[in-house]
């Protein structure tokens, strides 16, 4: 209704458009009406603007292998079944110009040292860098490199939240839009247990680390900014506790942009991606943080899937659910109270969150609780939380074996040509836009 009052023309011309395309159907499938009701574009009052867009297009693509998978064979596979020649795997890039010689100029210089300055024209011979794997002087240089640019962060900290944070520390990030299935949950659960067991016992060995948060939540998306409010209130918690003597510490980047991303991403230890597997396109700040030498920590999804098959297993720390485990438990036989009745440390964070340990009233995080236990824990937040904590641990010894980790940082940064957004683009023009590269002047 809102579509005809506002658009009677354009409505017309979509109603024809959709009566062509159920002939179209009904011809192939042989009047199926349930194939026809799934497919069709105006629908129950509706305008399916994205029927509508498959339908008006030469070709439809995913923005990571996994993505393009799931669209072909899950929310799109009737029309993946009609039009199987139109779908096709593009998946997203950066901008090495950017994220690299901008950002981090300092390890720009030493990757043109090494690979020459053809490297920024051609990112795929990044992968040249990979012959120093074993050189202790280029490794020490980039050792020196991120502690520079941990030292910004420090500074930056320090300013603006008057907080002191050590350049020596682990530091571990995870800055992305809030969104539940994008897991910023399980991460300050993870933190949480690392505070009591600490708290246990004050002696326990681990690398100090420090977390960084950066996240803006919708305006309406109470869950997300619930989540935030948590993270600030542990952080605040943890920050001030004189137990913990400077082991871990918690920062909330606040109003977070482009330019706090070019000052964290080139001084981050840790790339936190997280998500549900199959739930994330693709995901991008997974390729600025290879590029700039973190280690990644992810499920196997979006973009996550490819950065393994380009650096080995042994060259990122992957933990949790597939996705196809994921799309199963989603058909049911899943029961969040059965994970925390039998985990004592969930069951623990849990009641944290109402008996005033990170809050006085007590009522704040509610709807947390009820996310993940009224609600059926829809992320799988905490299915995957064993996993993650194992995933952490193996992080703090790849952390304390510094040569193993700098090579591991170094492998990172020679396979990220691969995800340059000129390939990307290049891959549009040949096989979409059909158009030819124009020519160089000079």
């Amino acid at each position: 209704d809102v579509f005809r009052k506002t658009l009677p023309r354009i409505l017309m011309i979509v109603e024809e458009i959709d009566r062509r395309f159920c002939e179209e159907i009904s011809r192939k499938y042989l009047e199926n009406y349930h194939k026809i009701d799934a497919m069709k574009i105006i629908f129950d009052g509706q305008v399916r603007m994205a029927n509508l867009a498959i339908v008006g297009s030469h070709s439809i693509n995913g923005v990571a292998k996994l993505h393009t998978e799931i669209l072909k064979n899950r929310e799109l596979n009737d029309f993946y079944m009609f039009f199987p020649e139109r779908f096709n795997n593009k998946t997203n890039g950066i901008t090495h110009r950017r994220w690299l010689k901008n950002a981090n100029p300092e390890l720009y210089k030493l990757i043109i040292e090494k690979g020459g300055v053809e490297c920024l024209k051609d990112t795929n011979k990044f992968v040249g860098f990979l012959k120093y794997v074993n050189d202790s002087k280029v490794l020490k240089a980039l050792e020196n490199i991120k502690l520079k640019n941990k030292e910004k962060v420090v500074a930056f900290v320090k300013k603006n939240y008057n907080l002191d944070i050590s350049p020596f520390s682990i530091f571990d990030v995870q800055i992305k839009r809030l969104h539940a299935y994008k897991r910023q949950l399980l991460n300050i659960f993870h933190i949480i247990y690392l505070y009591n067991k600490i708290k246990e016992n004050p002696e326990l060995d681990i690398v100090p680390r420090t977390f960084f948060f950066g996240a803006k939540a919708a305006p309406s998306y109470s869950l997300a900014k619930n989540i935030i409010k948590l993270i600030t209130s542990v952080a605040n918690v943890i920050n001030n506790d004189a137990d913990i003597r400077n082991k871990l510490k918690v920062v909330f980047l606040e109003n977070y942009g482009v330019s706090i991303a070019e000052l964290i991403i080139p001084a981050g230890d840790v790339s936190e991606q997280i998500s549900t597997a199959s739930k994330e396109a693709s995901g991008t700040g997974n390729m600025k943080f290879m590029m700039n030498g973190a280690v990644t920590l992810a499920t196997l999804d979006g973009a996550n899937v490819e950065i393994f098959d380009e650096v080995g297993e042994e060259n990122i720390v992957i933990f949790g659910l597939t996705s196809e485990e994921v799309m199963k438990l989603e058909k049911g036989g899943y029961n969040a109270w059965d994970i925390v009745n039998s985990s004592p440390d969930l069951q623990k964070i849990i009641k944290q969150l109402s008996d005033g340990t990170f809050c006085q009233n007590h009522e704040e995080f509610k709807e947390i609780i009820d996310h993940l236990l009224a609600h059926n824990d829809p992320y799988f937040v905490l299915k995957d939380f064993d996993a993650y904590i194992e995933a952490q641990y193996r992080i703090n010894s790849l952390y304390e074996d510094k040569k193993r980790w700098l090579q591991v940082c170094l492998i990172n940064i020679a396979h990220s040509g691969k995800f340059s957004s000129d390939n990307s683009i290049r891959k549009y023009a040949q096989s979409i836009w059909h158009i030819k590269e124009m020519a160089k002047n000079g």
